[in-house]
């Protein structure tokens, strides 16, 4: 009688047992901080494996920017581009949609409408990306609409100057810090209308502002903090003054940064300070060393990208639904995981 109930026990364990090891661990959001030496190139891969393209670089050089965005998707995996979204129309951001257009195929571009600035150049760089157009699906969106993207949120916060009339979920506190704020002066370029997103993948949020300045910066949480708090915060306009207000990097309360700086491009000393002091953050990664800021206004030399400007080397980050991540240096494979934090913990601790 005791064999025969073992032997039953045994059995409830083995069919246990497959049903055990069969489960899997959920497919990582994956984003790729590539190099396009100052402009901005950030590549996203979803579980499911639709893929979004933030920006495509400057033109010119060779190719350089669009070899390399085609580059990082051969290592994602993917052999097209399902959506490309266009924050503004300044070179460094649309500048290489001609080039990258060639290269791989694209099946939606995103963008905020017309271009707003009056110059010759964003007029030109308009001009040559409406000539792509006709290629692909063209979307164009307002704060507060979802780019389609199976297996993540991608909520578009900011576009064409206007933001997010409600909180998202969780957010929608009062924002101490805006009172001693200093009003920042008016922007009539195109950065001031960049179209701005919050990625979410489960507890993973990511925020991604373009060129936003401070005037429109501060607009978004303030005075209530509109977004809430993110666990990946990638640095407004590559680290320049113009933008990372302390009023919404504070607000935003990030885990870890990611300043996409070019060795002379972006990396100002102010903002650096502004994002490398925030309450909470436990580090700031940089896609290149800040040649002309110093070393005190660079990060440790593990946590950079590219030490020159000839490597082209990029930095990758793997996220998981329960809000841990895993950010990657391709140039000396130096890698670093976060863990999953307590968002409301987080938020409390800011008051």
């Amino acid at each position: 009688m005791r064999i025969s109930r073992f032997l039953a026990s045994l059995s409830g364990i083995l069919l246990l047992f497959p049903l055990i090891s069969s489960a899997k661990t959920p497919k990582p959001l994956e984003i790729y901080f590539i190099d396009v030496e100052g402009g901005q190139a950030t590549l996203m891969v979803g579980p499911n494996g639709q893929s979004m393209l933030v920006d495509t670089g400057w033109p010119g050089f060779d190719n350089r920017d669009a070899d390399r965005i085609a580059a990082a998707a051969k290592l994602a995996g993917i052999n097209q581009i399902d959506y490309v979204v266009i924050t503004h129309y300044h070179r460094d951001h649309i500048g290489g949609v001609p080039q990258l257009a060639d290269k791989i195929r694209v099946g939606t571009f995103v963008d905020h409408g017309p271009n707003r600035e009056d110059s010759n150049e964003t007029r030109d760089l308009a001009a040559a990306y409406d000539k792509v157009l006709p290629k692909a699906k063209h979307l164009v969106v307002k704060p507060g609409d979802q780019i389609p993207i199976k297996g993540i949120n991608v909520q578009v916060l900011t576009a064409d100057g206007e933001h997010i009339a409600s909180p998202m979920k969780g957010a929608g506190q009062p924002n101490p810090l805006c009172a001693s704020e200093p009003e920042a002066p008016v922007d009539n370029t195109e950065n001031a209308r960049s179209l701005g997103t919050l990625i979410t993948y489960g507890k993973f949020r990511f925020i991604d502002l373009g060129d936003l300045t401070k005037r429109k910066e501060k607009d978004l949480v303030c005075p209530n903090n509109l977004v809430g708090t993110v666990d990946l915060y990638l640095t407004t306009h590559h680290g320049l003054d113009q933008s990372n207000a302390k009023v919404i990097v504070d607000a935003l309360h990030p885990r870890v940064a990611i300043m996409n700086n070019g060795a002379h491009k972006g990396g100002k000393p102010e903002a650096w300070k502004t994002v490398h002091d925030s309450p909470g953050l436990q580090d700031l990664w940089q896609v290149h060393y800040a040649e002309d800021a110093g070393k005190d206004y660079n990060v440790p030399e593990n946590f950079i990208a590219n030490l020159d400007q000839t490597e082209g080397a990029y930095l990758k980050v793997s996220a998981q639904p329960d809000g841990s991540f895993t950010v990657w240096n391709s140039r000396n494979q130096y890698a670093k995981t976060y863990k999953p934090t307590d968002r409301a913990a987080a938020q409390s601790a800011k008051k």
